[in-house]
């Protein structure tokens, strides 16, 4: 892995923000970093404040789509929620039914079945709300791109409201209203919302309009956090003070769906990282296993009784995902050896059986080991399905453009996509990704970069420099877990392998400059053993976390990478 160290905030700066705070000069330093100036930036960073949301009727069509909605509870017309099979969809969902059923009797939901249906709106579904009854969909988390499927809507009397946050092309979809902060005239001051947190303004806005209090909303937040993790949206502005206060509630009072599925965390105040890596694989699962409409009825229960019972059942979908997962990993690493492949520029592998909800985990799975842009395939419906996941630096979704005549449909971003292509064109389509990929990708793209905020010497690792990180958070895109780099460190003698096959290394180490001790994890390094037992002198990169066990907290390093030589590109 290349070690690149971050560019150093002004020390002008840094200066002002010890002697404004009070705080250590790392605390300081890493703010300023971050681009934290004053005393007052700092006060809105550390303490997010719900009054510095803002006013939801500045988002395009917001009063529009409230009108309609409070129109239909008003003529008795019956409203169907809609959005996608994942987690932000199936969140989203469930945050404005609670909402609307909690005023209006006549309100249903609906999630796609991702095998028959796909992302997204379908026909299947609108002819769902037709042959039902319902006169007003209100899409969420998808719906941007669904230009002919509203249209097919309208054609049958049935009104859209688009709540996305995914980007509008050149056309936008023929709704009622269209609520999308990222289309061009939109005045709505924040860009980055999770589909949940678009779900989130809306009912924000019913409420406003109705005169009550944004309090009485925020329980809802719990699971506008949740999106906000799982989705992987910018933590920044509106979304950390969502995030703020979505973990705050679901620390005190999560709804009795996430304190069924919090059980799996032993009992420790939840984090981002938590949401991401315990709650969100438990509520995909279902989508990927058997049906997204399961995560809603988790979400939705207001018994913890029925509530546990459906986490029971939610938990046996995320061990069968796990199964898929690390099995089809286990022989698409086998087909690449065996294929003498492991040295080409891009992986694309294909078995007919593979499961096709678990391909994308998959394709990440691989790039652990081989740093390269991935596709996986499977066989389904007579075609061939895959998942695309791409490298730092890399976009894989103009790789695929430059495929086309091999892909009959694709869809994505600039690090995953999905597409579709005939049997046929398997060999043909991997001949010309490989070519593709290995004319345009970057060198610097196939080496996996630790980007490292600072330097950082034990003695420095205080109870008051580790509370002020702590209230950093929450960390995620935009403002990551600070990652640390210690040179100078040597086994203590207690450092070995851990896990079933020793695929961990579980850290015990002395800073010689000081003599402090710190002991650390690094899932997946136990290669590293050998090198740590050498005796030669280390540096360390790694992250601080909290370590829960056995009613026990302690402070440990999660370590990212291990070296004997500090290696540092500036």
């Amino acid at each position: 892995m290349q070690w690149t160290l971050k560019p150093q905030p002004d020390s002008k700066i840094v200066n002002l923000l010890i002697s404004e705070l009070n705080i250590p000069y790392i605390n300081a330093y890493l703010l300023a970093q971050r681009g934290i100036k004053s005393y007052d930036e700092a006060r809105r960073f550390f303490r997010p404040q719900l009054s510095d949301l803002h006013n939801p009727f500045l988002m395009k069509n917001m009063s529009l789509a409230v009108d309609r909605i409070e129109k239909a509870m008003a003529d008795n017309e019956k409203i169907l929620v809609y959005g996608d099979y994942d987690v932000d969809g199936t969140t989203a969902v469930s945050i404005v039914y609670s909402y609307l059923k909690s005023r209006y009797e006549k309100v249903d939901s609906y999630i796609p079945d991702r095998y028959t249906e796909g992302y997204g709106v379908s026909i299947k579904g609108i002819d769902f709300a037709k042959e039902n009854g319902f006169s007003l969909v209100i899409a969420l988390d998808c719906g941007t791109k669904a230009i002919d499927k509203i249209a097919y809507a309208n054609e049958n009397n049935i009104d859209f409201i688009v709540g996305d946050h995914h980007t509008p092309g050149d056309v936008l979809p023929p709704a009622y209203a269209f609520l999308n902060p990222k289309q061009n005239d939109c005045q709505y001051p924040y860009k980055e919302l999770s589909g949940a947190g678009i779900g989130f303004k809306l009912i924000q806005a019913l409420h406003q309009k109705k005169g009550a209090s944004l309090e009485e909303i925020v329980p809802y937040l719990d699971l506008v956090a949740v999106s906000i993790g799982a989705d992987i949206v910018p933590i920044t502005g509106e979304n950390r003070i969502l995030a703020y206060y979505g973990l705050k509630q679901i620390e005190k009072n999560p709804r009795p769906g996430l304190r069924a599925l919090s059980k799996r965390t032993n009992g420790k105040t939840m984090d981002i990282q938590d949401l991401v890596f315990t709650l969100a694989p438990r509520i995909n699962a279902a989508g990927r296993i058997k049906h997204g409409k399961e995560a809603v009825k988790l979400l939705i229960e207001k018994d913890l009784t029925i509530a546990n019972q459906f986490a029971e059942e939610i938990e046996t979908y995320n061990t069968e995902r796990r199964d898929f997962d690390q099995n089809i990993t286990k022989e698409a690493l086998a087909q690449i050896k065996s294929m003498s492949e492991e040295n080409t520029a891009a992986t694309v592998v294909f078995h007919p059986k593979w499961h096709k909800g678990v391909l994308g985990i998959v394709a990440s799975r691989l790039i652990e080991t081989y740093y390269r842009p991935t596709v996986v395939f499977t066989q389904s419906n007579g075609v061939l399905s895959g998942s695309v996941r791409s490298v730092s630096g890399f976009n894989v979704y103009d790789a695929l453009q430059a495929c086309k005549e091999h892909i009959i449909q694709f869809g994505g971003h600039k690090y995953a996509a999905g597409l579709t292509i005939a049997i046929d064109q398997y060999q043909a389509f991997k001949n010309k990704f490989e070519t593709v990929v290995k004319s345009t990708i970057k060198p610097e793209s196939l080496v996996p970069e630790i980007k490292i905020d600072t330097a950082l010497q034990f003695k420095e690792i205080t109870p008051k420099f580790f509370n002020i990180l702590k209230q950093m958070g929450p960390f995620g895109p935009g403002n990551m877990n600070p990652v640390f780099v210690t040179e100078g460190i040597n086994d203590t003698g207690y450092s070995k392998t851990v896990g079933k096959e020793n695929e961990h290394l579980k850290l015990s180490v002395k800073d010689l400059k000081s003599g402090k001790v710190m002991n650390g994890i690094g899932f997946k390094l136990g290669d590293k053993a050998d090198l740590v037992k050498s005796g030669v002198p280390l540096s360390v990169v790694y992250v601080l976390e909290e370590n829960h066990w056995n009613g026990q907290t302690s402070l440990q390093m999660r370590i990212k990478d291990i070296k004997p030589v500090f290696d540092l590109k500036n």
